[in-house]
């Protein structure tokens, strides 16, 4: 395996990531607060808002694995440039679309670009630091993350509120820019030269599969859940699904190696990942539309009144980093994903007279548990693994958390649905019973997260014992 030319691109390595980690990690939280302006100006429905979420979360999650496969046969470097250079273009046409569908289908092309870029973040990391560099590398990484999800409710609020919901896809362009200088005169280029070819038959069944899947999920409410349209998605699915597993099990090289499955501790992180994805980051756009929809709040507002959470998102890694070596990472986790649980079912005790204050004992608590959760899952997805294999475990670790909240949007919207009608959730309540109406279907879809993350939680207590 061919190595970095100098031992001073490291760091330069770690600046390109961590850039373009801010940037595609951004356009999930910052696109939340501009919902119902997005609303307002494309006269979009309330799946259309789903899909501005969904569609990018699911190109990411569905191309994970593939662009880890193609960075190790083909480099590092050159997939994560191709994709800088496919979301830079890609956050251009967001901002210049004129519908919701032409909103849906660039935010889709965005993320094939944010999945090469996300797939190859920590395989970079991997490439080019060992031993305490790399803990410290990932630090860094784990809190541009934290930053990334700080930065964009505020961001966009502000955004939207002074510009436009525009603003909020044209900021990535000169950050776009800067990372892809950065990283085609500065980032050394690795391949496994083990790895031969593409596993075509795999993309296609899991990305089918994952699509079907999401889409049961958005359209069930109206379609009706027992009707042949959404039974025949969710069976398409399983059969797509099914068949990726027999795929993968009779390829030499898979690009989602089931053989990791029989590690209890992978296992675990897995789960524990997706539950993070599923119940905790799918409901900030609903709180979103409670607070500016039911409460009032302009885009700005809202997002300052997220703000305690992603803060401690950023601040507690580099805390835990310096008082916290002893831990394993393991029982961090764990802990993580408890603090996560008891903040999601706190925040479900609103009701009709409730003020946005109801949410913020969960707020924290929730940021404490993700600041804990997420260094100890990028620590413990790399340490499963052999180093030239790091892209396909950096592939299958972030498929696991943007599957999550792929379906996680998906779900925690038909809960919504199930109370309040799409017109309602999009522009708000008009009447008192509207209003009550919309009340019981947050509650109901934080209860639902929390049972996502407290499955999580458990699966981490039991599964990584000894990481």
């Amino acid at each position: 395996m061919s190595q970095p030319e100098h031992p001073d691109h490291n760091w330069w390595t770690l600046v390109a990531v961590c850039g373009a980690t801010f940037m595609l990690l951004v356009d999930i939280t910052i696109v939340q607060v501009a919902l119902p302006s997005i609303h307002d100006d494309l006269h979009a429905s309330f799946t259309q808002l789903q899909w501005v979420l969904d569609a990018y979360a699911l190109s990411l999650a569905s191309l994970l694995l593939t662009y880890g496969t193609l960075a190790d046969r083909f480099g590092r470097k050159r997939i994560f440039v191709a994709g800088v250079a496919v979301f830079t273009l890609a956050s251009l046409l967001c901002g210049l679309a004129q519908s919701g569908l032409q909103l849906d289908l660039a935010r889709a092309f965005q993320g094939v670009g944010g999945a090469a870029m996300f797939t190859t973040a920590l395989a970079l990391i991997a490439q080019d630091f060992s031993g305490h560099a790399r803990g410290t590398a990932i630090a860094f990484w784990g809190s541009t993350v934290g930053v990334a999800v700080a930065v964009g409710p505020v961001l966009g609020g502000a955004l939207t509120d002074a510009l436009s919901w525009r603003w909020i896809f044209f900021v990535n362009l000169p950050i776009g820019l800067a990372v892809l200088v950065i990283s085609l005169l500065q980032m050394a280029n690795v391949v496994d030269p083990q790895s031969v070819r593409l596993d075509l038959a795999g993309l296609v069944t899991f990305s089918g599969g994952l699509l079907l899947f999401v889409l049961a999920l958005l359209r069930g409410n109206d379609k009706g859940w027992t009707s042949g349209l959404i039974l025949g998605l969710f069976a398409g699915a399983v059969v797509l699904l099914a068949l990726f597993v027999v795929v993968e099990l009779r390829q030499e090289r898979p690009m989602l190696d089931l053989s990791l499955f029989r590690n209890q501790a992978f296992c675990g992180v897995s789960i524990a990942t997706f539950a993070i994805g599923a119940g905790m980051f799918a409901a900030f756009p609903y709180l979103t539309l409670y607070l500016q929809n039911l409460l009032g709040y302009s885009p700005f507002q809202g997002g300052l009144r997220i703000l305690p959470a992603t803060v401690l998102i950023f601040l507690v890694p580099i805390v835990a980093r310096r008082f916290g070596k002893g831990i394993r990472s393991g029982l961090m986790l764990g802990a993580g994903m408890t603090l996560i649980a008891a903040g999601v079912l706190s925040m479900s005790r609103l009701s009709n007279d409730s003020r946005w204050t109801v949410l913020l004992p969960g707020l924290l608590l929730a940021g404490v548990g993700i600041g804990l959760a997420n260094p100890a899952i990028a620590q413990l997805a790399l340490a499963v693994v052999s180093a030239n294999r790091s892209g396909m475990a950096s592939g299958i670790n972030n498929t696991f958390r943007l599957g999550g909240v792929a379906t996680g949007v998906a779900l925690l919207g038909a809960v919504l649905q199930s109370h309040v009608a799409n017109s309602v959730i999009a522009a708000g309540p008009r009447t008192p019973d509207q209003h009550a109406h919309f009340v019981t279907g947050t509650h109901q879809l934080l209860l639902v997260g929390t049972g996502i993350v407290a499955v999580g939680a458990v699966a981490a207590f039991a599964l990584v014992r000894n990481a």
